[in-house]
Parts: structure tokens; sequence; C-alpha cells
């Protein structure tokens, strides 16, 4: 059961975190001063202005579900009272 419990704190956690991370990468981008209907599909974006908005919204997305996910193991261990077996396994 801890495993299934883990499974759905884990990745819930990290799919809802990439998804606000993703708004706020919107955002950020809209102040900086980029076009708010820039589409980064559109092979005739500029293909660097498509990278950056590609490394901004991959850099928050990749630091919220880890910050997220890190939360989650220690809600986990402080409930369970141990780590979840996958983190647990990669530590041996």
């Amino acid at each position: 059961m801890g495993s299934m419990v883990w499974k759905i704190l884990g990745t819930g956690s990290a799919i809802v975190a990439g998804i606000a991370a993703t708004k706020v990468a919107d955002q950020i981008w809209q102040k900086a001063g980029q076009d708010a209907k820039f589409d980064p599909k559109d092979p005739d974006s500029p293909f660097v202005t498509a990278l950056a908005y590609a490394a901004l919204t991959g850099l928050a997305a990749g630091v919220a579900r880890t910050l997220t996910t890190r939360k989650a193991a220690q809600f986990y261990a402080k409930s369970a009272g141990h780590k979840p077996k996958e983190i647990l396994d990669r530590d041996m």
C-alpha cells in the first residue's frame, strides 16, 4: 500500500508543480517584454527565441518538480516513518 501512496503523492505533486511552473514562466516571459502570443512550435518563430522560451519553461518546471517531490518525500517519510521504497532503493 505504501508504494501506491508514494506513486500518487510523488507523481501528483510533480504534475501540479510542472503545470504551475509553466504558468509562472509564461508570466515571466511576458513581463520580460516578450510577445504573449509567441508560439515556440511555430516554424516561423525565431529559433533563438523558441530556445530561450524552452530553457525558461524547462528550468522552471524542473526546479518546481524537484522541490515538490522532495517535500512529498519528506511528508511521506514523516507519516510512514521511512522514506519511500523507490528512494531507499537508490540509496543502496
